[in-house]
């Protein structure tokens, strides 16, 4: 199902900025952003513990995390002014959002992306924070191709 028709009002003032600061998109990219997370850390979890049974997590993603991805990709551009880590974790949840709702990038395709760009021990929290913002900064990378241009 196509989803695009949420975004028509951005479609007359389609910039970084306003999708980057779009609240809307915010709130439904953070459901997605903590999804695609939870299921990617599942089931690298799973592959790499060589379990019988599938691990679960419920995990959700830090604004640090998401942050310093957005920092990392150099995408500070679709935030705000004189924004802080909670604005940045916002940026790029309502990117995400975007992305998936003009049907860019599937749920599926950002979940295989994560996993096959995670490494490390994430049950080592440390470790987990610094991997997760290496493979979310990939993402917003990849991501990029899909958003409008300065």
């Amino acid at each position: 199902m196509k989803y695009d028709f949420l975004l028509k009002d951005l479609q007359s003032n389609l910039t970084q900025k306003a999708i980057g600061t779009d609240k809307g998109l915010a709130k439904i990219g953070d459901g997605v952003v903590n999804l695609i997370y939870s299921v990617a850390k599942s089931l690298y979890l799973t592959n790499t513990s060589h379990s019988k049974v599938g691990i679960r997590t419920g995990k959700k993603v830090s604004k640090t995390i998401l942050a310093e991805a957005l920092k990392d990709a150099n995408m500070k551009i679709f935030s705000r002014t004189r924004a802080d880590a909670h604005d940045y974790a916002d940026t790029v949840e309502a990117i995400v959002a975007y992305v998936w709702l003009n049907d860019n990038m599937s749920i599926k395709l950002m979940i295989d992306f994560l996993v096959d760009n995670l490494k490390g021990n994430l049950n080592n929290r440390t470790e987990e924070i610094h991997n997760a913002r290496v493979a979310f900064t990939k993402l917003l990378n990849h991501i990029k191709q899909f958003l409008p241009e300065s």
